[in-house]
């Protein structure tokens, strides 16, 4: 069972991160987008998963560079959701295996 200060950092990270995403609808509830700017939107979850992943390609760590790979391989085949689902339990595994 994890302690309170992890639970409570998971709840508030998932709740802003919720709200980051409701709140840009929210803004732009009445207003009508260029296509570029639709564009835009559908794409920054993506630019934000590769700016957390992205510090993995220098790491000297062994299970986090075999992660990186699954993940990557995972990317090509698959959506976001299962991606970084993959991409988490991957790198939980590997790190506990490989130290």
């Amino acid at each position: 069972m994890p302690d309170i200060q992890t639970l409570a950092t998971i709840l508030l990270m998932a709740a802003s991160t919720y709200a980051t995403r409701i709140l840009g609808y929210v803004a732009l509830r009445d207003r009508t987008l260029s296509p570029r700017m639709r564009a835009v939107m559908e794409n920054v979850p993506g630019c934000v998963l590769i700016s957390v992943i992205a510090p993995a390609f220098v790491s000297r760590n062994p299970a986090d560079l075999l992660a990186l790979g699954v993940t990557l391989v995972a990317a090509t085949r698959l959506s976001l959701l299962p991606t970084v689902i993959i991409g988490v339990v991957t790198t939980g595994v590997l790190r506990h295996l490989m130290g």
